[in-house]
């Protein structure tokens, strides 16, 4: 049989994929002053022994007050990056990329962690001596009523952002990470500037649609200058908010053109995020790839390579995607925390390798024995 698109390699840049299987972002809230530790190594390592072609950590905060969380991971510093290291050391060695996502929570940081409330913090978090700390934004609104409330950004704040996120990039290379990804959906800092739901501001970064998408143009931009040509850049963004009167798909292609005339290789298509609870929330009917069409949509509209992701759960639907030319790679999340060895069985499920051969060496031999051993009985 010919080797399925999901399973064949891919190269951004001269960065080369073994596969088109990403495992998307997700969020740990158990970092101590943004430093990732034996869990983060541990949790991101299964993916790379699973099979997964490029690994992206946790959203990571640029500044310490770009955090989601007291529990985010960070990179704006140089003992982070030499954490970071470690991991990204790990996936490489098994065969996998490793990816950062660079981010700034906005109005929806200093949030509490999702097992305390994953809302606005309380007496309950004081208690255990997570303060809050002050959060910024495009306007001086709030997430929601009783959110905290955010100032708006200043020009000269959100230039200093801009020179953050670039920072973050050039320590993330040298941590060895592949890709970067810079972080402009689900709500947080770069979306508030981009949706007219959250941005209502009257000076250059504000009003029009060009304005409202400067800070993250000169984001990407600064992002592309700092992190090495030779290595992808992606950009997450929210295709829709989901909400009347808000971002629209007509909106991310436009904004994917001029991302990709900054050097952007990937728009990483999700959805939604405005909605107070939860990062993705959206007023969207949740089905299977129900966000493929919008990666489909930007792909064939800006002419750009596109990743695909939300409720892609088995190989033969990955598949469909790329054959249909919707997406480039395919990203998937909560499936892999199931499964860490998702991409394996995949490839087993569909033929490609039903004997163990591309398992990890050390776990090869003892399956490869164990299904001879079930051959024998029948099973």
């Amino acid at each position: 049989m010919s080797m399925p698109l999901l399973f064949s390699p891919i190269s951004l840049r001269d960065v080369h994929l073994r596969n088109r299987i990403v495992i998307s972002p997700m969020c740990q809230y158990s970092a101590r002053d943004g430093m990732p530790d034996d869990w983060h190594f541990a949790h991101l390592s299964n993916f790379a022994l699973g099979g997964a072609g490029l690994v992206f950590t946790e959203a990571s905060a640029v500044v310490p007050e770009g955090r989601i969380t007291h529990g985010d991971t960070g990179i704006w510093n140089g003992e982070q990056a030499e954490s970071w290291a470690r991991i990204v050391a790990f996936l490489q060695s098994q065969g996998a990329k490793a990816g950062m996502q660079l981010a700034h929570a906005g109005r929806k940081a200093s949030m509490q962690r999702p097992w305390h409330g994953n809302g606005a913090p309380d007496e309950t978090d004081f208690a255990r001596g997570e303060l809050p700390w002050r959060i910024v934004s495009a306007s001086a609104e709030p997430t929601a009523d009783g959110w905290l409330m955010p100032d708006a950004l200043e020009a000269d704040e959100i230039a200093h952002l801009t020179q953050a996120f670039a920072d973050a990039a050039a320590r993330c290379d040298e941590a060895g990470f592949d890709v970067v990804e810079v972080h402009g959906a689900h709500g947080y800092l770069l979306h508030q500037f981009l949706s007219p739901l959250s941005n209502h501001r009257t000076d250059e970064y504000g009003g029009s649609f060009d304005k409202r998408i400067r800070f993250a143009i000169e984001t990407a931009r600064a992002v592309r200058a700092a992190w090495p040509s030779h290595k992808p850049l992606f950009f997450r963004t929210s295709s829709v908010d989901g909400i009347e009167g808000g971002w629209e798909i007509e909106h991310t292609v436009e904004l994917a053109k001029r991302l990709k005339a900054e050097g952007v290789d990937v728009i990483d298509c999700s959805s939604g995020g405005h909605s107070p609870k939860g990062a993705t929330n959206a007023n969207l009917a949740r089905g299977l790839g129900f966000q493929v069409a919008f990666a489909d949509q930007v792909r064939r509209g800006a002419d750009i390579m596109t990743q695909a992701v939300g409720l892609i759960l088995d190989g033969p639907q990955a598949e469909e995607i790329l054959q249909s030319g919707s997406a480039d790679l395919i990203a998937i999340g909560r499936e892999a925390l199931q499964n860490p060895f998702w991409p394996h069985h995949q490839r087993q499920a569909m033929g490609v390798d039903e004997a163990y051969d591309d398992w990890p060496v050390q776990y090869q031999w003892w399956l490869q024995r164990r299904a001879r051993g079930l051959k024998k009985m029948g099973l």
